[in-house]
């Protein structure tokens, strides 16, 4: 009995351990699922600022497609201009040639031919169609070069306010490269902020997964030795200290895994309840000892169930293999664990009379594919 509570007292400080161990992982989970969250923000809020830039960053593009197209039509008009005032240059010169030619003829010869035109005139109207033809050739020469003159100032006019537009346009498209320069700074400066939050944030997770699995597990931990301290506590009278030696006993397929019992209390099938709510169909042999009689393995194999329940109390099950398992129920002590392999007639607990239970017995159950069949078989 002493054994007992110390062993339930060790049991409860493991428990309070584990306790403060939930807690503070759970005080950490909490400070790391904040973080994460900030981290999220921040990052929603630097793709949305990446995006707004990108978003500038498409309409300067736009608008240098745009300003280039206007420089290149300006370019065209340029070009045309230029030509222009080169051919109005020319015809100017041309006519201005022309002009020199016949001043410098009229001065060398003097106005007789114009004279001698005149004379050959056959009639008053001749004449005076004759000295009209000399007066329009001369103001003809005037007037050409006046209008030439206004042509070549137009033109170069022209040709001066395409170019200082030009300018203007450059300007414009120089100014629309350096912006897109600094808003690609930018974009690329938002991008490495955002492969930064992107690598903080998944650290983050991945701490937040790891202490969700180490605090998940603790728990389970806690729940176990919750269950085992339980087990414990509600096991009664004396309790073995601890597991004895092998015992194989018997001709059968598996040992007796009770040699110590005094009577069989109830037979595989059909009875009476001994309680209230228990099943008339028996699905074991229940086995009457004193508590603390050793139990025994009938045959080798994994533990895959050694803990409390409310009705089978202390339990344990053996999988034997080929659909074959063996469980051992009502247990004041157990003395192995869930995953440990076992061999045959090795003591794995003590009768007792926990769970729904009317006195200190051992109810063995063999299942064979899923169904209790009669234990006696194996015996």
């Amino acid at each position: 009995m002493i054994l007992r509570k110390k062993i339930v007292s060790l049991l409860m400080v493991f428990i309070l351990c584990f306790g403060m161990a939930v807690n503070a992982d759970a005080s950490e989970i909490s400070e790391t699922e904040k973080k994460a969250k900030e981290l999220e923000e921040q990052k929603k809020a630097a793709e949305g600022e990446k995006e707004s830039l990108e978003k500038q960053l498409n309409g300067i593009l736009t608008e240098m497609d745009e300003t280039k197209a206007k420089i290149e039509a300006k370019e065209i008009e340029v070009r045309e201009k230029e030509e222009e005032l080169v051919q109005a240059k020319i015809d100017e010169n041309d006519q201005y040639e022309s002009m020199k030619k016949r001043i410098k003829y009229m001065y060398e010869n003097g106005n007789s031919q114009f004279i001698e035109i005149l004379c050959e005139s056959k009639s008053i109207g001749e004449f005076l169609n004759n000295a009209e033809y000399i007066t329009t050739i001369s103001q003809y020469d005037r007037n050409m070069l006046t209008e030439f003159q206004q042509i070549v100032q137009a033109v170069a006019e022209q040709e001066e306010t395409l170019k200082a537009e030009y300018a203007e346009l450059e300007t414009m498209q120089d100014s629309l490269i350096a912006k897109q320069e600094e808003l690609n700074e930018l974009v690329e400066g938002k991008e490495e902020e955002l492969e930064k939050i992107s690598a903080d944030l998944g650290a983050t997770q991945e701490k937040l997964k790891q202490l969700k699995e180490a605090a998940e597990a603790a728990a389970r931990k806690q729940e176990e030795l919750a269950r085992l301290a339980k087990a414990q506590s509600n096991a009664g009278g004396n309790v073995s200290g601890g597991a004895g030696a092998s015992v194989v006993s018997g001709n059968g397929m598996f040992t007796h895994p009770c040699p110590g019992y005094s009577r069989i209390s109830s037979e595989f099938g059909w009875r009476e309840a001994p309680i209230a709510g228990a099943s008339n169909n028996h699905k074991g042999m229940d086995l009457a000892a004193p508590t603390g009689t050793p139990i025994y393995a009938a045959a080798a194999g994994t533990v895959t169930t050694a803990r409390y329940s409310n009705s089978a109390g202390n339990w344990v099950v053996i999988n034997h293999g080929n659909g074959l398992q063996t469980y051992y129920m009502h247990a004041s002590a157990l003395y192995v664990s869930e995953g440990q392999t076992v061999s045959k007639g090795q003591n794995i607990a003590a009768v007792g009379s926990t769970g729904q239970s009317t006195g200190p017995h051992l109810h063995f159950q063999v299942m064979q594919n899923g169904t209790p069949v009669n234990p006696r078989n194996y015996l």
